[in-house]
């Protein structure tokens, strides 16, 4: 098999399968038996199935407004402009209707990153040519600039909840594009550490949700430990969220995650290696806050990817109140059975912990 980044691109594939279960679906059973060069060839092949799919259950239509010069009335009058028909002698009405099309925003979006994964040098030319025959079924949809993609803005109802997947795999590949000064043309670049950490943040949550469902695994937020009767709504107003990744009840303790993926999950200072202090320090402000009775049933953990420069992690820190603080790295560069122990013993560890 061969590595991205040191990870294995297989296991790419399976957390990309927890994080959408569309994912473990018959038609991309046979992803995980192959081995693929790099994530773009992987994520050629999810779009390629995917949009195959799609084919069959119907592309998105919506409806789009026309203005059109017609022999017969269709939709709604425009009544100035068939007047100057009229002026100018010619028997044609102005008209103004909405008309069902497959050109929209979601179909806009998989043409264009099917386009890119086409040309790009290093996907398989078998994956490019599967993608081309595709995108002859696209040939009444616009490409997109994918600068003006705001994605946050992409709602799925029940005619679209099948694009949601497609919609975030389309997100990572265009999402990593630099713009080539020279001639203005899009190109793809390394796949980035921050689109990797999202993935890794989703893949552990969902992890935990499928397998450990008695721990309740979900993201929320904790509260600042201040006596908000003192505290000004302005005052209230500039405080940062803490947000968490990953909370997990586990028989009376309360386990609060941070999944982190760096290049270098250690930083260098005066020739020492450390961990990085913004870390420490938020994993640490969501313990204490949320331990608001100083009762030690809270952990926290920090659980890096881990690199294949700096090898594995394992610390733990106890604190005067009871509370752990753990530092962990999780190997993705084996086989997924592997990690997925790791991720078991994370809870088992914690289950030991109780007091």
């Amino acid at each position: 098999m061969t590595e991205d980044k040191g990870i294995l691109i297989r296991n790419i594939f399976y957390m990309l399968t927890y994080a959408f279960q569309e994912l473990c679906q018959n038609k991309y059973e046979k992803i995980a038996t192959e081995n693929f060069d790099n994530i773009h060839d992987l994520f050629a092949e999810i779009l390629s199935r995917g949009i195959a799919y799609q084919l069959k259950q119907g592309l998105r239509r919506e409806y789009v407004s026309k203005h059109e010069t017609m022999s017969s009335l269709k939709g709604k009058l425009d009544i100035d402009g068939s007047v100057k028909n009229l002026a100018a002698r010619k028997r044609f009405l102005d008209c103004d209707y909405d008309e069902l099309s497959i050109d929209n925003i979601f179909n806009r979006i998989i043409k264009t990153t099917a386009g890119l994964l086409v040309n790009h040098g290093e996907v398989r030319k078998d994956r490019k040519v599967a993608l081309k025959k595709l995108l002859l079924y696209f040939s009444e949809v616009s490409y997109i600039d994918p600068s003006r993609i705001v994605w946050s803005t992409l709602r799925f109802d029940s005619n679209s909840r099948t694009y949601r997947m497609l919609m975030y795999i389309c997100f990572f590949v265009l999402d990593n594009l630099v713009m080539r000064t020279e001639s203005g043309e899009y190109a793809m670049h390394t796949f980035s550490d921050e689109h990797m950490s999202r993935l890794y943040e989703k893949f552990i949550l969902e992890y935990y949700k499928r397998h450990h469902p008695e721990c309740k695994p979900r993201a929320a937020q904790v509260k600042w430990n201040f006596d908000m009767g003192q505290v000004s709504a302005e005052s209230l107003a500039v405080l940062p969220i803490m947000q968490t990744d990953i909370f997990l009840e586990v028989g009376t303790r309360t386990l609060i995650i941070d999944a982190k993926y760096y290049s270098h999950s250690l930083s260098e200072h005066i020739g020492k290696y450390l961990l990085h202090s913004p870390n420490f320090y938020q994993i640490n402000s969501y313990v204490l806050n949320y331990d608001t009775e100083h009762s030690g049933l809270v952990d926290g953990l920090l659980l890096y990817a881990q690199t294949q420069a700096e090898g594995g992690m394992d610390y733990k820190y106890p604190n005067k109140d009871g509370n752990v603080f753990y530092v962990k790295s999780l190997d993705l560069n084996q086989d997924f059975q592997s990690i997925k122990n790791q991720l078991d013993n994370i809870i088992i560890n914690a289950k030991n912990t109780q007091s």
